[in-house]
């Protein structure tokens, strides 16, 4: 199965980004400059030179130091409707890639994902909560508490190293990958140190390994493992048609899982866990499908992400595609943690 010449530069830079080999030692003097300049923005911003704003409800910071997927969507989503079980009126607010605008923009259901970007569409649609996306995180907060003031919690997606904006509870998300070669960018994959503060350190695998706990917590703190499960596929062109990836795996198909996300290789492998056998197509993040990737495919079923389906049923070529079949994930977290989340919000902790 061919891939695209963007995604396999993102897979040469992530395989270099594991280790500390030629390319990354390479470009180890340009993550220097790299970490000094995020060192002193964030001690302009620590000092009080550059100011920083509070908002007037608690605000909840999912992100990432890891560039790429490590799935914050999800984690956002979960948290959204922990949010609003334990009696809390969330809002999530994001820079939304690819929007259109540079101010704030309200994502409603006539939303594209070209105007809003594909995320804060999926979180729209799952979380079924006001999601505001804008450049100037601040501002979007502000204009998504005037449009909802009943409002009384905010959830950033990925917005952890935007300190224009404070926080409240700051929630740092890693994947069995860990903190790579621990080399910031670009001669690893780290905005930040991992000994960065933090509230909450959730990682998205299969089992906390004590190394790799280790590894993205070296300060200790809270560490809370996340799985994602999707056990059913479900066709794009009518979603109520639904089937057990075990049933699909049992049915002799020609399948090709495409995935265009962050880290395609972790919707592979759950595929895998669940008996399918299938050619795999790893797209670039954010991908537009633009470039008709599934045209020539000669197969039975494509099995795309829930992040992709949001864009692919807009696109006129791809909507009424019987092959695209949609696997759903949610993620599964101890209900511990949005206690813990509720008690600091209630308290206004600052992070």
């Amino acid at each position: 199965m061919p891939t695209s010449s963007p995604a396999k530069l993102e897979t040469t830079l992530t395989r270099a980004w594991l280790s500390r080999g030629p390319l990354a030692c390479a470009l180890w003097p340009v993550s220097l400059l790299f970490g000094a300049l995020s060192a002193i923005r964030r001690g302009l911003y620590r000092a009080n030179i550059i100011k920083s704003a509070r908002l007037p409800v608690p605000v909840v910071v999912v992100g990432n130091i890891f560039i790429g997927g490590t799935g914050k969507t999800p984690l956002t989503i979960w948290l959204v409707q922990a949010l609003r079980d334990a009696g809390m009126r969330p809002g999530v607010i994001s820079r939304g890639h690819g929007s259109a605008d540079r101010s704030p923009r309200a994502v409603t259901a006539a939303s594209t994902p070209q105007q809003v970007g594909d995320e804060p569409l999926l979180i729209f649609q799952r979380g079924g909560c006001p999601v505001m996306v804008g450049r100037d995180r601040t501002q979007a907060g502000r204009a998504l508490l005037a449009a909802h003031p009943d409002v009384n919690v905010l959830v950033t997606d990925d917005g952890l190293q935007h300190y224009a904006l404070r926080r409240d509870v700051e929630i740092v998300l890693f994947d069995s990958r860990g903190a790579g070669n621990g080399w910031l960018l670009p001669a690893g994959p780290l905005r930040e140190s991992p000994r960065r503060r933090r509230d909450v350190t959730v990682i998205n695998a299969p089992e906390l390994a004590p190394a790799l706990v280790d590894q993205v917590a070296p300060k200790g703190g809270l560490v809370v493992q996340m799985r994602l499960d999707g056990g059913m596929a479900e066709r794009m062109t009518d979603r109520n048609e639904r089937m057990p990836l075990e049933t699909l795996a049992a049915g002799g198909r020609r399948i090709v899982a495409a995935a265009g996300i962050g880290n395609p290789q972790r919707f592979f492998s759950m595929l895998r866990g669940a008996g399918l056998r299938f050619a795999e197509l790893p797209l670039p993040d954010h991908h537009d499908f633009l470039d008709q990737p599934f045209a020539a495919l000669d197969t039975d079923v494509i099995l795309i992400t829930e992040k992709d389906a949001v864009k692919c049923a807009q696109i006129e070529y791809l909507k009424d595609d019987p092959r695209l079949w949609v696997v759903p994930v949610s993620a599964r977290i101890d209900s511990a943690l949005a206690q813990q989340i509720v008690e600091k919000c209630r308290g206004r902790s600052t992070a």
